[in-house]
């Protein structure tokens, strides 16, 4: 099921959604402060800026983003900018949340002629482990899992937002010849807790947790394929250097990170993924090389306060479970890396691509299999952004196509020599 682009329609809607969320969790007087904040940037800056940059400036001078950029696009991404700049996380939170999402999703499903969702999904609560869960055919048992986490700092963001990507995704791998092996594909979407809620390592636990519940379903761990967007990329990372440690018998990472999930057993060497992918990941949560682009709409002084806040008080940044970039052992990436190899998804204008590109020359040099997607003059977490911006239906699928092309030859080719080793 894959939903048209949004529309100026979906745009008032996903507004009428939000006002009474923002009156009734942030406050009326703090709404209308921060509403009378952005006003001087929605009626001076954003047309100034949209009319010069796109009409005055020379095409050879203007961003790598803007020359590529609909009009629809580039309008949305300097909002979005701007909020990620200048608004709080604890405000923008808002506009991911299910009370946001969830009535959104459902209007762009009666818009395009649907009254219920065409692919099955339900809510997923176990106590401290809640998500999502997807499957093409729930009266058969999966031959494939998605495991997502989602991004959004650490701080904002749910898999309600992430839903008609998450089914499209999944739709995708069942119907795409480029992934042929797949007659009943899943996905589990983990709901993790935000900062401020909670700080590092509540975030990692819940990870491990979900991915513990994933392999509950479907128990080869061969068949799993972690993807996260942003920081659900860096907990994805974090996830598996700690499968890696785990298999090198160490226990010290048990006892400092992980002393509330699952004892080491005797799989424990050899629960790693079958693939992953990571779309624009945090590899590095603090960088020099981490700068600011005049296309990317993050900003590495917002990535910093993010990244303190996620680590909190009492862990170090340069902790590699923590920030995984900053892990050169190669031995451990090797125990790590999952069986299948591992894909990279990035824009060239991201503020994070310098620390993406040399973790990837890492890799590479220690022997891991690493698939690479560069996509030139492209932003922060694009291949999620795209199918709902995009203007043409390539461009808004390049992304998902992009996925399901690595896991249908990366996924494939583990199959082999798992049959090859029986």
């Amino acid at each position: 099921m894959i939903l048209g682009q949004v529309s100026w329609a979906d745009c008032i809607a996903f507004l009428v959604f939000l006002a009474p969320q923002f009156v009734g969790h942030v406050g009326f007087w703090r709404t209308c402060f921060y509403a009378a904040r952005a006003l001087p940037f929605l009626v001076v800056q954003l047309p100034f800026q949209f009319v010069r940059d796109r009409h005055v400036t020379p095409r050879a001078r203007r961003s790598p983003f803007v020359q590529r950029a609909s009009y629809f696009e580039d309008l949305a991404v300097r909002c979005v900018r701007y909020a990620f700049a200048e608004i709080p996380a604890d405000i923008c939170r808002v506009f991911f949340s299910k009370a946001v999402a969830l009535p959104f999703f459902g209007f762009r499903l009666l818009r395009h002629g649907h009254l219920a969702s065409p692919m099955y999904w339900r809510e997923v609560d176990k106590g401290n482990l809640k998500g999502l869960w997807i499957v093409a055919d729930p009266q058969r048992p999966p031959d494939v899992i998605v495991y997502y986490v989602h991004g959004g700092g650490f701080s904002m963001g749910s898999p309600y937002f992430y839903l008609e990507f998450l089914i499209g995704l999944v739709h995708l791998i069942r119907t795409s010849p480029r992934a042929p092996q797949f007659s009943n594909p899943a996905l589990f979407a983990l709901d993790y807790t935000l900062v401020p809620d909670a700080t590092f390592p509540a975030q990692l636990h819940q990870t491990r947790a979900g991915y513990e519940h994933v392999l509950s379903i479907i128990s080869d761990p061969s068949r799993i394929i972690p993807i996260g967007d942003s920081a659900g990329g860096t907990l994805i990372l974090s996830l598996l250097l700690h499968l890696g440690r785990d298999a090198d018998g160490d226990d010290k990472d048990q006892e400092d990170v992980a002393n509330t999930t699952r004892k080491k057993n005797d799989h424990s060497k050899h629960d790693r993924p079958g693939f992953a992918v990571l779309i624009s990941p945090w590899v590095t949560l603090l960088s020099p090389e981490n700068r600011n682009t005049a296309s990317d709409y993050i900003n590495d002084e917002s990535l910093r306060q993010y990244g303190r806040q996620y680590a909190g008080a009492k862990v170090s940044l340069y902790d590699a479970v923590v920030s995984p970039g900053m892990c050169r052992d190669e031995a451990w990436w090797r125990r790590a890396a999952p069986s299948g190899g591992i894909a990279f998804m990035f824009g060239s204008e991201e503020v994070l691509a310098p620390e993406t590109r040399r973790l990837v020359g890492l890799m590479q040099h220690a022997g891991v299999d690493v698939a690479v997607r560069e996509e030139h003059g492209a932003i922060h977490a694009w291949p999620v952004a795209s199918l709902f911006l995009s203007d043409t239906g390539d461009a808004r699928l390049r992304g998902l196509r992009d996925i399901v092309d690595m896991v249908g030859a990366h996924m494939d080719s583990t199959f082999e020599t798992i049959v090859a080793t029986q």
